[in-house]
């Protein structure tokens, strides 16, 4: 791009943004599956539709403050600023993400500010080619993944470009934003729809027609491999002998009942040399129902030598123990149920690496009137599925990653190895019969598109040749969500709301199983073949189809994409997802059904993972040597969009992290996100300013203690100022002392949730450090990412505890009190030292209901040991602790209505200050240390109650108001 200064105006995303109806419809959106684009293929951490809509609208329109002769006070800009939010809000939301009117006003302001653009620049060098006021410029994603962001921004009527280097999200992207636009409006091409009047009924705008016929050759591919593995998938007879020995089976009596699933355990042989020739079963559990008042689980009967399993229905005393199997710990120990030996995980790698570990069906699922029917084994059932392997197996190797695919020390060694003989006939039948439904295709579009535009689908062809390659892929995607059903790693869910097959991907990795569910792709259930087909279909009807769409496979390290584009990416986190390995399990078999249609995606036998930008320590010759690999390569890839990208927009860039990847000293410093900032800093870009996007729900940011990616970090970027001055560490403080609190203040006041605080608040800090030319410690050496981070992280420590001020003296002590010892009981002289500093005494503090002292000893009460029924109105000595630790427990007992209840009347107490507001506050200061100090249970309470709060707030004025209007009436 042209060095020549451009004229930008400071864009929405800079000044502020209504974090916190994007959030709320970001989380709402994790529970919403039908129509959604995530259901079309399988990606991993892939951007709430909703944040990107928003991030994207926020990026291209101003702010109106940059807009001062329209907006000419600060009221005019903030009235005009709450109308943009309204829209941002309304945008957000997933119901609105087809409707016309709402996308057409955000599209007008789009257009609006661009006018405004090419008007500041019209004397600009480059105007013709960066300023043309008829077209906003293109959108680019170079790490497009799932295709999110580029989809979002087609919707917002922009032309799209996402570039990826790993070949099956190239896929995704064409089938997300391609196809879609490229057939946008077309009507069905199958027979039944072209002999029918629903035709001239219909009108197909988007992508419904395409959708229409995913459907139509869908159900032709299952009807045809009915036909050919009908006798592989047999139902199941329910005799009259069998249904006299079980009343729930009488009214099935003389029924074929269709299987859903069959349940196998995986064997190894006895390592007990009394039994050393029989192969014994490996069970994680034999529970096959859980669901309450329908238990159902299975009985392992031995006699000598021989072991059978009989279905039993009930919750007998010993459920705990038929919830463990064989299994004797977590992971691969079990005991034999022959003779009760223990059979180590080393003894079970090494029968499965020599391939002696097998497998025994224990059970069978069929579908029943609207319940499942579980059955016990047969050998009709079990020789069924004893058939010859195919022709065909993808041999590629599993790529051993100890972290994600412990699945090969088990002698899981290639691809091919993960599916049953069953399962790898029936997905080579239907990868056939999808190639000759294409093939029909392509003769019904011939004579409603016609053969005018004989290229093929990769050259840009929109002809019928093209149109059959399109519904292949599209084939072809439900051919990868049946793979991720149908392996011996996909298990049996006996939760009370499932009773379903879980796919192999239920986590990031091929993780090792013991007893699996073999499923039957012909039946109706959940994961089989007419179901994929309609939840791909149902994803492509939501398609916008609107704009153009252009699809690169390519490496952003070296990309000319971005060249005059706007930039929003999403770029890999570190080593926190290893895409290429996982992928590379679609990959074999997109290639098997695609390679001629995509031959230079498919040009490999399998993925490249050396190339992938992720930090993998196994790949690059361990950690350091990967996280060098990951900082060079991120550097390139973001100074090529930072060099690339069109000058008039800010760039938005994605991070998250795990929560668990904190170092102590700092509180929120982590290798991959100092390495990744690193890596923005040496591309040339400034940070602008950072904002939390909520991407999980709320329950599950803290909850259950584990690794989770809690919250996505957008950072908004811009070109640094090749005259930026040299600050030394001191300024560096200084100016962060001062900036930092302000922001926090801000983000507080805007309620954001205290575990996205820190997070935030590095946004303005690194903003400082970031758009220095250097900043210099006091021997010349330069301050360190990190440094800079412990010094942001320093100042928001010393913001959040001046709050401490507004605090009365006993919650002042009790703050020291937990601060220093928790919950924990410590001796009387503790207490006492701590009491003096504060000029209270510890038995002001017992009074106070707070404090415990009893015989030489002391400790805080806990939630659970307040008292009940408490009435702050009647406490004559009333603190902010002992406010906010009830709030809390009201929260939990009893939801936010009775929370509320107790906040409506803490506001209306005089004498003690904001009394509510304090409460806040001390939450926010209270979660901060727990955080750190890694009390998972205390730092979510407090969280729970920051993010509540919003609520809180409304119900507490509405019930006031309720109670005012019944005074009223009285």
């Amino acid at each position: 791009m042209s060095d020549h200064p451009v004229k930008r105006r400071k864009k929405l995303i800079e000044v502020a943004i209504p974090l916190e109806a994007i959030n709320a419809a970001s989380a709402r959106e994790k529970s919403i599956r039908h129509g959604h684009p995530s259901t079309l293929h399988l990606w991993w951490s892939r951007k709430p539709t909703a944040c990107a809509r928003a991030i994207i609208f926020c990026q291209l329109v101003d702010d109106p403050s940059s807009v001062p002769e329209d907006f000419e006070t600060a009221e005019d800009q903030e009235r005009e600023r709450q109308r943009l939010f309204s829209l941002v809000s309304r945008l957000s939301a997933w119901e609105n993400r087809s409707c016309d009117k709402v996308l057409q006003e955000a599209v007008e302001e789009i257009q609006r500010s661009w006018i405004r653009c090419c008007a500041d620049n019209t004397h600009h060098p480059e105007a013709s080619t960066l300023f043309n006021p008829l077209h906003v410029p293109s959108f680019h994603d170079p790490f497009a993944g799932g295709c999110t962001l580029p989809l979002e921004a087609q919707r917002l009527g922009l032309d799209a470009y996402a570039s990826d280097l790993n070949p099956v999200a190239s896929l995704i992207n064409i089938g997300t934003i391609d196809i879609p636009s490229r057939f946008s409006n077309t009507s069905p091409v199958n027979p039944e729809h072209q002999c029918s009047n629903s035709l001239l009924q219909q009108e197909w705008d988007g992508a419904k027609g395409i959708a229409c016929d995913l459907r139509y050759y869908g159900e032709w591919v299952r009807q045809e491999a009915d036909r050919r593995l009908g006798k592989i998938y047999p139902k199941i007879s329910i005799a009259p002998t069998l249904a006299s020995e079980r009343d729930d089976l009488q009214k099935y009596e003389g029924k074929d009942l269709e299987v859903i699933a069959w349940i196998w355990a995986r064997t190894v042989r006895s390592p007990n040399p009394s039994v050393a020739d029989i192969e014994v079963p490996l069970t994680s559990t034999y529970v096959l129902s859980a669901k309450p008042g329908k238990e159902v689980y299975l009985e392992p009967l031995v006699t000598g030598a021989t072991y059978e399993f009989k279905i039993r229905k009930g919750r007998p005393d010993n459920w705990a123990t038929i919830k463990k199997g064989t299994q004797l710990a977590r992971g691969a120990n079990f005991s034999c149920i022959l003779t009760g030996t223990p059979i180590t995980g080393d003894y079970i790698k090494k029968e499965g690496l020599a391939g002696r570990m097998g497998s025994r069906l224990m059970a069978v699922v069929a579908e029943g009137d609207r319940e499942r029917v579980f059955l016990e084994a047969t050998p009709d059932q079990e020789k069924a599925a004893d058939i010859e392997p195919p022709n065909w197996r993808p041999e590629q190797e599993i790529f051993y990653d100890n972290k994600r695919n412990n699945c090969v020390l088990y002698g899981l060694l290639s691809f091919g190895d993960l599916f049953t003989n069953r399962q790898l006939f029936a997905l080579n039948i239907l990868s056939d019969i999808c190639a000759q439904a294409s093939q029909l295709a392509e003769c019904h579009a011939s004579t409603v598109i016609g053969t005018t535009d004989s290229r093929p689908l990769r050259a840009g062809g929109k002809g019928a040749k093209a149109y059959a390659e399109a519904i292949l892929l599209y084939l072809s995607f439900a051919i990868s969500k049946l793979a991720d059903r149908h392996t011996s790693l996909a298990t049996w869910d006996s939760s009370p709301t499932k009773l379903q097959l879980r796919n192999t991907f239920a986590r990031q990795a091929l993780a090792m199983c013991w007893e699996y569910g073999e499923g039957n792709p012909l039946c109706s259930s959940s994961g089989a073949w007419s179901p994929s087909v309609e939840w791909i279909a149902k994803s492509i009807d939501e398609m916008p189809g609107r704009g153009v769409g252009y699809c690169i496979h390519e490496d952003a390290r070296n990309q000319a994409t971005s060249r005059g584009k706007i930039v929003s990416t999403d770029p890999p986190y570190y080593d926190n997802i290893g895409y290429a390995q996982l992928s590379e399990f679609f990959y074999v078999w997109l290639r098997r059904n695609l390679k001629n249609v995509y031959p230079s995606i498919f040009s490999r036998i399998s993925i490249d993972k050396s190339e992938e930008l992720v930090a993998t320590a196994c790949l690059h010759g361990g950690k350091d040597k990967a996280e060098s690999y990951f900082l060079d390569g991120m550097s390139l890839a973001i100074r090529q969009i930072s060099t690339l990208a069109h000058p008039a927009f800010p760039v938005t860039v994605y991070y998250a992290f795990k929560q668990s990847e904190r170092v102590e000293d700092s509180g929120i410093t982590s290798t991959g996100w100092e390495t990744f900032l690193e890596a923005v800093i040496q591309s040339g870009l400034r940070i602008l300013g950072t904002w939390p996007i909520r991407t999980e729900l709320s329950n599950r940011v803290i909850g259950k203690g584990v690794n989770v990616l809690a919250s996505s970090i957008a950072l908004i970027c811009d070109r640094k100022d090749p005259d930026a001055r040299t600050l030394s560490s001191t300024e560096f403080r200084r100016e962060i002392k001062s900036v930092v609190p302000r922001v926090a203040r801000l983000l507080e006041a805007s309620n954001i949730a205290p575990v996205d605080i820190a997070q935030a608040a590095i946004g303005p800090g690194m903003g400082i450090f970031s758009g220095a030319k250097a900043v210099l410690n006091p021997d010349d050496s330069r301050l360190t990412v990190r440094q800079a981070l412990i010094e942001i992280n320093a100042a928001l420590d010393e913001h959040l505890s001046k709050d401490e001020g507004v605090l009365d003296a006993d919650s002042r002590f009790a703050v020291t009190f937990f601060e220093s010892f928790g919950y924990t009981e410590r001796d009387f002289g503790d207490a006492e030292n701590l009491a003096k500093a504060r000029n209270v005494s510890v038995d002001g503090v017992a009074k106070a209901g707070i404090l415990r002292s009893v015989a030489g000893k002391a400790c805080l009460l806990r939630r659970e040991q307040l008292e009940e029924d408490w009435d702050p109105s009647r406490d004559d000595r009333l603190c902010v602790w002992e406010a906010t630790q009830h709030l809390i427990k009201r929260l939990e007992s009893g939801g936010e209505s009775a929370s509320a209840e107790l906040l409506g009347q803490l506001k209306q107490i005089s004498g003690h200050g904001d009394l509510a507001a304090n409460c806040r506050a001390l939450a926010y200061r209270l979660y901060n240390h727990c955080e750190k100090t890694k009390q998972a249970e205390e730092a979510r309470a407090y969280n729970g109650l920051v993010i509540a709060w919003p609520e809180l707030e409304r119900l507490a004025a509405s019930q006031s108001t309720e109670t005012t209007v019944q005074a009223s009436l009285i």
